[in-house]
């Protein structure tokens, strides 16, 4: 899924003006101290898919290291109705952990918009505008979550809110479907932002890349649109800022940019988030981050361009999660994005084929979006910067 038809500009000075407002101090890191919880959905498929397969293929040493990837925390995503039912269990075992004693996280993506994914198809979900869609993701979507989260109130959550929502509202509103979805989307997201505004969750609105929103172009438009959001919620108390890079390949932070930024001036994450804070304050909200390292090992890809999302060659495992980090801005680099799931299917047969999956520098043949993806999973172990040792 993800990141598509980006039209990078030239540079827009104008955005780093020295009448720039400057930062306010940032409060405390609420984040700071956990560590986050890992969900035993990822973990058994690295020990029931990815495991046994290098074995068979007697791959003994990449089978050592693909447990050791079982054990890092990544984000459980909600992208259906059905997946709801997850997590009760979930909470329940880390509730338990956390009444042992262990600072713990519960990290969730909310991914189930209607009409989502408007500007591509690898990932279009179950719900529809046309049919009640907006109405169904309140009643039997977002409230559900909502009311089990209020069940486990000594258990702390972490919320990314649906990726690609506004990001498509910024760059891709020329397209018929996320044209026909601005209303729909806003109404959503800021329902969303409302609902789970609860004093045990801490929620990060998906807020593109330094590839998508930090061109300067978008930058602007997009603060303007979170503001938006934001305060069409009320405000939310627990609304921390955004999180970046969600499924992509960012770096966190480079020396040399990469040709295929075509010299931006945010050509990685630090520099994004740090570019669009200011904008953020000036709409009067916070301006927190977290940023997904799960598939930022390896800079620079083998990307063709930087709108190029789906099943990136050269690719690798990166930073692992944590809440200690290098800027003010950041609470915690996390691993989002589950790896060794596919962004989308390359064939060209499928009804969400998207074109972005079957180009030369994806790696092919893949299978649909979410589902397992054994190669690309070798791949990023491979390739995985720090490497996970046997």
């Amino acid at each position: 899924m993800f990141w598509h038809c980006l039209v990078i500009a030239s540079l827009s000075a104008a955005l780093f003006a020295s009448d720039a407002p400057a930062l306010v101090t940032q409060p405390e890191n609420p984040l700071a101290g956990y560590s986050f919880y890992g969900n035993s959905d990822y973990s058994s498929k690295v020990l029931q898919k990815a495991v046994p397969q290098f074995q068979r293929e007697g791959k003994e040493g990449l089978a050592r290291q693909a447990a050791r990837v079982a054990s890092v925390p990544t984000f459980m995503w909600m992208s259906s109705r059905d997946q709801i039912q997850k997590l009760r269990p979930f909470a329940e075992e880390a509730q338990h952990q956390v009444r042992s004693g262990a600072k713990l996280l519960l990290p969730l993506v909310i991914y189930n918009l209607p009409d989502r994914d408007c500007g591509a198809k690898a990932s279009s979900g179950e719900l529809s505008i046309a049919d009640n869609g907006v109405d169904l993701y309140k009643s039997s979507f977002i409230d559900p979550i909502a009311a089990t989260i209020k069940q486990f109130p000594d258990v702390k959550f972490v919320l990314v809110i649906e990726p690609d929502s506004l990001g498509n509202l910024v760059s891709n509103i020329n397209k018929t479907k996320c044209r026909n979805a601005l209303e729909g989307h806003k109404e959503s997201v800021s329902y969303a932002l409302r609902t789970f505004d609860l004093p045990n969750v801490h929620m990060y609105v998906d807020g593109g890349n330094s590839g998508w929103w930090g061109n300067p172009t978008n930058m602007g438009p997009a603060a303007k649109l979170v503001g938006e959001v934001w305060r069409r919620a009320g405000r939310p108390r627990a609304f921390r800022g955004l999180a970046t890079n969600t499924a992509n390949y960012n770096a966190w932070s480079v020396s040399q940019c990469a040709n295929y930024t075509q010299g931006s001036r945010n050509c990685d994450e630090k520099r994004y988030i740090n570019a669009i804070a200011p904008l953020l304050q000036r709409e009067g909200t916070p301006a927190h981050f977290i940023t997904d390292m799960g598939r930022s090992g390896v800079q620079p890809t083998g990307q063709w361009a930087w709108g190029d999302w789906c099943n990136a060659l050269n690719t690798g495992f990166g930073l692992r999660p944590s809440t200690q980090t290098d800027d003010p801005l950041l609470d915690a680099w996390v691993w989002i994005k589950p790896g060794g799931e596919s962004d989308g299917t390359s064939s060209v047969m499928a009804q969400r084929f998207d074109p972005k999956c079957g180009q030369a520098d994806a790696k092919q043949p893949a299978p649909e979006a979410g589902q397992w993806f054994q190669e690309y999973f070798e791949q990023l172990l491979r390739n995985a910067n720090p490497p996970f040792e046997e």
